[in-house]
């Protein structure tokens, strides 16, 4: 709604929707089916956006098409959810850097939209915390269902559930937990994760034992309830934002997101504009419809996306055969089983795993399974027979990167299978032992671009570079809760745990998040879009073996920006970034200008009339760039591209940058001035980069490269990634 239409005669814009809506309903209903579709209120924002949510019949939003202000409507939407070492991994340090620049991020106060939480998770016990909980605090401890108001402490301050929406769209629904309390996991996973408090011996069935915690262990976190297990609508995540605002949260951490919607009509994006506009930085997970291009969701331009990358960390276990040779293999399997010089089978009418009628046939034995057909369905077959254990050959991806395994087996690689193969076939009783539950750290090549992570140019608005940073997302060790299935042995018996090892973007969005509270910590007077800036030139585009980060879902090649974003987070440098690519709301307002949109789809992110569209600009200062061209472009056509930027300075009083570029292939960039000079803190300086690209052929490619700024005789490089791509539709060219 424009609140400017809004009669003087209401107190406020509340009374204002009232009344609307009072006048939509019939006086007197006549019948059930008239009294059922009685127009009703779910929410009324305040922050967000100007307006309500409400249940209308099709007469009745007609109607309301008609009042005065109303600026536009939106069907309501269901929206997708994106699933102990990484500190370390992160090399956050208690001595220096990042972690006491920002006093471990004491103080901040992280926002988590999710499932809610699991409040007697000792990652949320407040041992260690400062009791006077930050002034700027407005919100409370809502009691609910198997949750009340104590249950609240100095780490875990505030939790709010919102669900009017899911009730308003199923009539009669019966919630299996109407409150605030945790009943998936997801959401005191991704709050741990951000800024669990030190939990000592935390395992996931003894996998990964080490003290948990999270990458602000010192902040606050405030749990905002949207997601339940009846399902996640648009009106009740906006809710949670609406309300994360007005409490005074520093940070939102939203590992969820919508598909296939332009930005007006994304909640995500319309509530991130208001908190961005306060200075709330919005962290965001990219999405898991990976690994094809175009298939992440909030490519938001004023948000933070995050992609996924594995971790160096890996959960193995050992293979002895009966003449001593020892071969690693990978497995997750949730038990401190030995299985102790059993028989050894290759059997080439078995080896295919394919068939639980023929593994019967093994008596006590460990079966060697070729790599034939798919790892899960013959993990699913060995599950379900007789067998002791198996030996997987296989270098699947997908596999290492989601875990779970039910079944007594161990992962080789098939350069390790050729000596277990033959001393099968040679020896007269070949014997195995298998021995399980074991981590090793340092494993390389790490990270990885994780094959699920969902990939630019983003669908949304392709001209800003998303994703704009990687963080660990695969097999991630966080707090869950407890008396619900973690791991499973054969196809009856479940196990639970008070830690769990999950994947997906959803636990790289609140590592980023996480990073981003402690730079609040450091940098208290750093806008949103400063602090996304630093995140992003100081990523680390190489792995843990000093050689570009690979991708995984793209057969190992090297990971490209629409993969990666600027490459993996790297906390201790992003705390000092010397140069900063600042923005301000009235940047992205010009951007939006330059989308042309109409000034109800205008409206609906900006909230106000009183904008100004004189000087619209689709040239974002942004800390990374992108040159699309259409798929159509004749042989030998070329793309010119300028790009203007500001950067300021943060790091030494006195600095001089000189340009460093790699250019994309097949193409010529030019930086103008390729020097800067600073004489002081803070003082601002522009340049424009050039892109000159020549199409060779009509087959869609990409190309990336990057420009960097390095600090004469001083300790700073900022780096940018440059993305020259096909404007591709959706799911379309592997990347």
């Amino acid at each position: 709604m424009d609140k400017s239409h809004m009669p003087t005669a209401f107190t406020s814009h509340h009374h204002w929707y009232s009344s609307i809506l009072d006048s939509l309903n019939s006086p007197n209903p006549t019948s059930l089916e008239e009294y059922k579709s009685t127009s009703s209120f779910v929410y009324t924002y305040n922050h967000v956006l100007h307006g309500f949510s409400a249940s209308l019949s099709p007469e009745e939003y007609e109607t309301l098409r008609k009042s005065p202000g109303f600026v536009s409507a939106y069907v309501d939407r269901n929206a997708t959810l994106d699933t102990t070492h990484t500190p370390e991994f992160l090399s956050l340090n208690p001595s220096t850097g990042l972690w006491p620049a920002s006093n471990y991020g004491e103080d901040v106060i992280i926002g988590v939209i999710d499932s809610g939480v699991w409040p007697e998770s000792e990652s949320f016990k407040d041992d260690g915390m400062n009791t006077k909980v930050p002034a700027k605090w407005k919100g409370i401890c809502q009691a609910g269902e198997g949750f009340n108001s104590s249950m609240c402490n100095s780490k875990l301050i505030g939790v709010r559930y919102f669900n009017n929406d899911i009730i308003a769209a199923n009539p009669g629904i019966n919630l299996r937990m109407n409150s605030a309390r945790d009943t998936v996991g997801h959401g005191t996973h991704t709050a741990s994760t951000a800024a669990g408090n030190y939990v000592s011996d935390a395992s996931y069935f003894g996998y990964g034992k080490g003290t948990a915690r999270g990458i602000a262990p010192r902040a606050r976190v405030a749990v905002y309830k949207v997601n339940w297990d009846e399902g996640r609508y648009a009106s009740d995540v906006l809710a949670g934002i609406d309300q994360a605002i007005a409490d005074g949260v520093d940070v939102i951490s939203i590992s969820l997101g919508f598909d296939g919607v332009p930005l007006y009509e994304d909640p995500i994006a319309i509530a991130s504009f208001a908190a961005m506009e306060k200075d709330v930085v919005v962290s965001t997970s990219a999405g898991n419809a990976g690994p094809l291009p175009r298939t992440l969701h909030n490519g938001i331009p004023w948000v933070l996306t995050a992609a996924a990358g594995t971790i160096d960390r890996s959960f193995a276990g050992s293979l002895t055969l009966g003449d001593d040779q020892i071969i690693p293999g990978w497995t997750l399997f949730p038990a401190n089983a030995i299985i102790k010089s059993s028989p050894l089978v290759y059997n080439k009418s078995i080896s295919a795993c394919n068939s639980s009628e023929l593994l019967y046939e093994v008596l006590d034995g460990v079966v060697i399974c070729e790599p034939v057909g798919s790892i899960y369905d013959q993990i699913d077959h060995i599950s379900t027979s007789n067998v002791a254990g198996a030996i997987l050959i296989s270098n699947d991806t997908k596999l290492f990167e989601l875990g779970e395994v039910p079944c007594p087996c161990l992962v080789i690689s098939p350069e390790d299978a050729a000596a277990v193969i033959k001393y099968a076939e040679a020896s007269p009783i070949p014997l195995a032992t298998i021995t399980f539950r074991k981590t090793k750290i340092s494993t390389k090549p790490a990270p990885a671009v994780a094959y699920y992570s969902s990939r630019g140019p983003s669908p949304s608005y392709p001209g800003v570079l998303k994703p704009d940073i990687m963080a660990p997302g695969s097999l991630v060790l966080a707090a869950w809760i407890p008396y619900e299935s973690t791991a499973q042995i054969g196809p009856n018996v479940y196990l639970s745990s008070d830690y769990n090892l999950i994947s997906g973007t959803s636990m790289s969005c609140p590592h980023v998040s996480g990073v981003v509270a402690l730079l609040k910590g450091a940098h208290p007077k750093w806008s949103a879009a400063a602090i996304r800036s630093a995140v992003i030139t100081s990523a680390n585009p190489l792995d843990n073996s000093l050689n570009p980060i690979r991708d995984n879902g793209k057969k190992y090649q090297l990971a490209s920006p629409l993969a990666m974003g600027a490459g993996h987070i790297d906390p201790n440098r992003a705390l000092d970034p010397g140069l900063i690519y600042d923005a301000t709301p009235k940047d992205y307002i010009n951007l939006l200008c330059s989308m042309k949109l109409n000034k109800t789809q205008l409206l609906a992110i900006i909230r106000s009339d009183s904008y100004d569209c004189s000087n619209p600009s689709s040239d974002l200062n942004y800390p990374s760039f992108i040159a699309l061209y259409n798929q159509t472009r004749m042989p030998g056509e070329v793309l010119v591209q300028k790009f203007q930027r500001t950067v300021t300075n943060v790091g030494d009083e006195v600095a001089t940058y000189k340009a460093t570029v790699n250019a994309p292939k097949g193409s010529a960039v030019r930086v103008s001035p390729n020097t800067l000079v600073f004489k002081r803190k803070y003082e601002m300086q522009s340049y424009t980069l050039t892109i000159k690209s020549r199409s060779w052929d009509k087959k869609p490619d990409i190309s990336y490269g990057e420009l960097v700024w390095v600090q004469e005789k001083g300790k700073h490089v900022v780096r940018s990634p440059i993305v020259v791509s096909p404007n591709i539709p959706h799911g379309n060219v592997a990347l």
